[in-house]
């Protein structure tokens, strides 16, 4: 297949594009509007007779139009996706998560394209950290930022735009995602990159908040199963079990990289902070089989920590303007 990645010269898209590239024989359109967390060098090294990249705005017709009439399926991943830019600017997330949706939902109807939307647990708000629950694909919307609230839009579009007139689309919610190609200004690689560099990791607050870790890589693996396999209109959610609170996440970066546990400093917390999020896949793997790759947190955190140590040449052009900002809020 001909597949148009959105986003897919960020993060999670761009791992995406790399896992399809390993493990299939599809060929692959990026477009990107090459923002600040859009990078060409996500994308190197691919072969250029399977992976195109049209840098443009999803929420310009006239670029999404014909990228979309020439794909057999839109795997659309492009968001603003950072909670505190969301705090400080909430317009770009109202402009990509759901205008941007909103014209890629428009082309895939119009050309009767497949198209995979995905998105977050944080629509469903957060959880107590001492409740047992998870969420499902059954849990109500009830999102507490910029962000969250406009991912959760996003999915709404989507539901409708399916029920409404016909457009063959699934959706994904995942949990937290962590591994290669990670802006630095995200949780892990900030302070990976921190320890890299000999600066003391900075925790929000007490460090209790909960986060559900996924590998990048186990994602790519379940959106390509539910591109495969998944049922029109259904929601799934892909998780791998990966609960663990920020101190601890903290402990074992310092512990892996041969630092004292308590080598970290407290800073001022972020408003509105989410406590817990925690996925239930049964769905994802009962009904369609897709179990992850990495099981174990700490190996995958370890082959991550690899990968920043090994890459600095793609990291480093951003890291003094992300601690700048961070300083200059006193995280």
């Amino acid at each position: 297949m001909r597949l148009l990645v959105t986003g897919g010269a960020g993060f999670i898209g761009s791992n995406f594009v790399h896992h399809v590239i390993a493990h299939t024989d599809h060929s692959v359109t990026v477009v990107d509007k090459l923002t600040y967390a859009g990078n060409r060098a996500s994308l190197a090294g691919l072969p250029e007779d399977r992976v195109d990249l049209v840098v443009g705005d999803i929420a310009d017709a006239a670029v999404v139009d014909p990228l979309v009439a020439a794909a057999d399926a839109v795997v659309h991943y492009a968001a603003e996706s950072h909670n505190d830019n969301s705090l400080h600017d909430p317009r770009p997330f109202l402009d990509t998560n759901i205008i941007g949706t909103y014209t890629l939902l428009e082309a895939a109807r119009r050309h009767d394209v497949r198209f995979h939307h995905i998105s977050t647990d944080e629509v469903y708000g957060d959880l107590e950290l001492d409740d047992p629950a998870r969420f499902t694909e059954h849990t109500p919307y009830n999102p507490s930022s910029p962000y969250s609230s406009t991912k959760a839009g996003s999915d709404l579009l989507v539901r409708a735009w399916v029920r409404s007139f016909g457009v063959r689309a699934t959706i994904s919610n995942c949990s937290n995602n962590y591994g290669p190609y990670q802006h630095v200004e995200k949780f892990i690689p900030r302070q990976i990159t921190n320890v890299l560099r000999g600066i003391r990791p900075k925790l929000y607050g007490t460090g209790e908040n909960v986060r559900d870790w996924i590998h990048a890589d186990d994602h790519s693996s379940a959106v390509l199963t539910i591109l495969d396999r998944g049922e029109i209109g259904q929601t799934y959610l892909i998780g791998a079990d990966g609960e663990k609170d920020n101190k601890t996440v903290v402990e074992l970066i310092l512990r892996l990289t041969g630092q004292p546990a308590d080598a970290y400093d407290l800073v001022t917390d972020r408003p509105g902070h989410d406590l817990r999020y925690a996925i239930d896949s049964t769905k994802l793997r009962t009904e369609l089989g897709w179990t992850p790759t990495y099981g174990d947190f700490e190996s995958g955190l370890a082959a991550t920590i690899d990968w920043y140590r090994d890459n600095e040449a793609w990291w480093a052009p951003a890291k003094d303007g992300v601690e700048a900002f961070y300083a200059s809020k006193g995280q």
